[in-house]
């Protein structure tokens, strides 16, 4: 898929039906947990200037939520070895049909590159180290992987930086 494929524009309080439905999908629910939790937090993030809130689509159809963060603003200790202005990424893939196809790399790729475009000086993630399908994406984006380490929560984490130069631009 060309990068031009991919469209970011910012995630809105009209957008919550649509994640509503994407968060109770199996292969979310298995990573983010329960949905009504997730969306009050999500919904939350809305109001936080800190948040950099995003809908993907292919095309004209919505199908990945993205977001990023100052990577040390909620006290995460996994990367507290980042510099400041670090951004934290999250992100999902919502329509269950398009998993597994690569997009993830691909406009996660594109994310990262706007964020440094943007003053980062790094991106990372971190995501449940069981979590292969996602681990696999990343890596296919650009991020290595760091070090697995406890999160706020004790939970391990795998913490991976952006490293423009490992993106393997096969999807």
């Amino acid at each position: 898929m060309p990068p031009d494929a991919y469209h970011f524009r910012p995630f809105t309080r009209g957008d919550l039906p649509m994640l509503a439905e994407w968060l109770e999908t199996p292969a979310l629910r298995q990573w983010w947990g329960d949905p009504a939790t997730q969306l009050a937090l999500l919904t939350e993030d809305l109001d936080n200037p800190a948040m950099d809130q995003r809908i993907v689509s292919l095309g004209p159809q919505p199908f990945a939520y993205v977001q990023s963060y100052p990577s040390d603003a909620w006290g995460a200790p996994h990367f507290s070895d980042f510099p400041p202005g670090t951004r934290a990424v999250d992100t999902c893939i919502g329509v269950p049909a398009l998993l597994g196809q690569g997009h993830g790399a691909a406009f996660l790729r594109l994310y990262a590159q706007a964020q440094l475009a943007n003053g980062a000086p790094a991106v990372v993630i971190d995501p449940d180290p069981s979590n292969e399908r996602a681990v696999r994406s990343y890596r296919r984006a650009g991020f290595r992987d760091i070090a697995i380490r406890p999160c706020e929560d004790g939970d391990p984490v795998l913490v991976m930086a952006w490293q423009p130069s490992h993106a393997s631009f096969q999807t």
